[in-house]
């Protein structure tokens, strides 16, 4: 370990320093595969669907609601090593994505793309990196992957920082920095990264430059140019926009999703009479709408906007929270997505939590996200959310993970979940932060310093949230409970998701984590699902598709041992599902994950006749330990019923 390294641990241990988390979030090889190599992108043997957003929810083309689930792909982009690339090679971008949807069942990514090397002189984009990107993004599309990118940033730029700086940081090239004339960084009295957002001038400047279009005058081999800064990046955003639109073919274009324009946005510093509110109004928003116009001139006017409120409007601490959410966007409809990210900066302090994540701990902050979303008329998504893997409050990483994904299935905690369900509120589509297969493998010369050479972890800001990792046979292993990672999740519903609920029997050490238990008063359901995972899903037909509702099984949930209890009949052992419309005998059956060849899912299809817009349906998936008889799975199909026409779900 060098001194450096020695110094970054010394300082995770710093207990005072994680106080100021409040003030911020956490934060080419061989060509592509042919067409007819590829697994289908979303649905049993038909061609890949675009997702997009109608009433509010994702939808794909078999009008099914969506849900997308997975990691974002990944901080290795802040890093020099690999060039602003998520991996070193396709090759490496396909071996992780294989180990995504083996390990995890994910189906989306939210991919980094760095504007540093995108643009590396003013008004130049670098074919060669845009080309390799492509290359990389089609690799995880063909693995069955949904994928937005996201222009990352954090700090605004790594430019802004000494050789020499505790920090670093990742985004605008180096001649958007350097024609900026910004002052020396520096942060002060900082132990987290995050500091430098409100405590470093140089960082406070660049970013409201940035805000403000400020008007650069840059020196180039051709002599001097004026380059307005925000204008900049967004002409090279539309070029990277049409570069993958037109080397993407259209079976992988219709797998990316949408764009998520800037990473954690901030004012930088607020002008006279702003704040946050009127600068999301003002100053935020206006760019949405640019980067819209820029989405539409690529070819991409189907695809929405992954848009981020104010990176502060959901902290958890009342000292960190600001005023937004995009409060005074209106109804914005399909073309928008409110996106945000979530962690919680009272357990990472160490101080504002004491103990543990419990049940229902983040209900009302994800409910807000929910809320959020149905104001603005679309659906929302957390594509960040996590909670650091090392350090002095790792011990809280499985209760606070578990806790989040508990309330991104729902708005209820655990305990009311059943006699409350009706209140339950859609399924938040979320992506982890992160899925880095190089993590504690890096070599970063951090800030361009060969004598900061940085292995341990992400390699950046002392940060260590990476899901995976690699064995010492190169192996993809996870990092946290295989139970609370590989989760029973509602990928694509045939009609609208009312109620969704998975315990998923995650461990904090020793102890098991059951925060949902089956009341009392349904004593047959209880002794079917025992002491095993499972899940529940209530959905309303609308009568527009008879594509099969699909849910992702999580290892263990073996074909032969799952036991579904539904309105569609009860099973335990799943058939192998045929083919769109050859079901009739088997509305409960599984089919192997599309770019997997372990990995399975759910597919119930509910007989048209009895299907009509209006429709409710009802499925109990259980790992299959109590191995129920068929009086029993019989016995508990009668309390699901009773206890779904009195739960008061709406048919409309």
């Amino acid at each position: 370990m060098t001194t450096w390294g020695m110094r970054r641990s010394a300082r995770r241990g710093a207990l005072l320093g994680t106080v100021f988390l409040l003030l911020a979030s956490a934060g080419f090889s061989g060509p592509p595969a042919e067409a007819s190599d590829r697994a289908p992108l979303w649905f049993d043997g038909t061609a890949a669907t675009e997702v997009t957003v109608d009433g509010g929810r994702f939808t794909d083309g078999h009008g099914r609601e969506v849900v997308l689930r997975g990691f974002n792909v990944s901080g290795e982009t802040k890093l020099e090593e690999n060039g602003g690339l998520p991996f070193a090679s396709t090759a490496d971008a396909r071996a992780s994505a294989t180990a995504l949807r083996s390990l995890t069942g994910g189906n989306a990514v939210r991919f980094l793309l760095s504007w540093a090397h995108a643009e590396p002189e003013p008004g130049k984009t670098d074919t060669t990196y845009l080309r390799a990107a492509t290359e990389q993004i089609g690799a995880l599309l063909d693995a069955g992957l949904r994928v937005f990118p996201d222009f990352h940033q954090d700090l605004y730029s790594r430019h802004l920082f000494d050789e020499d700086s505790w920090y670093t940081g990742d985004g605008a090239p180096r001649w958007a920095v350097e024609a900026g004339g910004y002052p020396d960084e520096s942060c002060g009295i900082c132990v987290l990264w995050g500091q430098n957002i409100t405590q470093n001038q140089a960082v406070k400047n660049a970013s409201r430059d940035f805000w403000h279009n400020r008007v650069l005058t840059v020196p180039t081999d051709a002599g001097t140019v004026s380059v307005p800064v925000q204008d900049a990046f967004l002409d090279t955003a539309q070029k990277t926009m049409t570069y993958l639109a037109r080397n993407l073919d259209a079976d992988q274009f219709a797998g990316v999703v949408g764009f998520d324009p800037y990473n954690e946005p901030y004012a930088g510093e607020y002008t006279s009479g702003q704040n946050s509110r009127t600068w999301e109004r003002d100053m935020l928003w206006p760019f949405y709408e640019k980067f819209r116009a820029r989405m539409d001139a690529a070819g991409w006017r189907d695809k929405p906007v992954f848009a981020e409120p104010n990176m502060f409007w959901n902290a958890n601490l009342d000292l960190a929270k600001q005023e937004g959410g995009l409060l005074d966007a209106g109804r914005v409809g399909g073309r928008y997505v409110f996106n945000t990210h979530f962690y919680d900066q009272k357990a990472i302090s160490g101080i504002f939590m004491w103990g543990k994540a419990k049940d229902g701990q983040y209900s009302t902050d994800f409910g807000t996200v929910r809320d959020r979303a149905s104001a603005l008329g679309t659906d929302g998504i957390v594509s960040e959310f996590g909670h650091p893997l090392n350090g002095t409050t790792a011990d809280k990483a499985p209760t606070v993970v578990k806790a989040m994904y508990q309330a991104l299935d729902s708005r209820l905690p655990g305990a009311t979940w059943w006699t409350g369900a009706a209140r339950s509120g859609p399924v938040l589509s979320a992506t982890q932060w992160q899925w880095d297969i190089y993590s504690g493998r890096h070599h970063e010369a951090m800030n361009g310093n060969p004598d900061k050479i940085l292995e341990e972890a992400d390699a950046w800001n002392d940060e260590d949230l990476s899901a995976v990792e690699l064995d010492a046979s190169g192996a993809a292993v996870l990092r946290q409970d295989a139970r609370l990672l590989d989760r029973l999740y509602p990928g694509a519903v045939a009609g609208r998701t009312l109620a969704f609920t998975y315990e998923d029997r995650s461990r904090d050490g020793a102890t098991t984590l059951s925060w949902n238990q089956i009341p009392t008063g349904m004593p047959n359901t209880a002794r079917l699902v025992g002491s095993g995972r499972y899940g529940m899903l209530v959905w309303r037909s609308e009568g527009a598709t008879r594509a099969p509702t699909q849910l992702h099984l999580p290892s263990g949930f073996t074909p032969g041992s799952t036991t579904v209890v539904s309105d569609l009949g009860t099973t335990t052992g799943l058939p192998q599902y045929a083919a769109q419309g050859q079901n009739a005998d088997h509305p409960i059956a599984s089919a192997t994950e599309p770019g997997t060849t372990d990995a399975r899912r759910l597919l119930l299809s509910a007989p048209a006749a009895s299907d009509g817009a209006g429709a409710l349906h009802y499925a109990l998936v259980a790992d299959g330990a109590a191995a129920p008889t068929p009086e029993l799975r019989a016995a508990a199909q009668r309390e699901l019923t009773t206890w779904l026409a009195s739960a008061g779900f709406p048919t409309t």
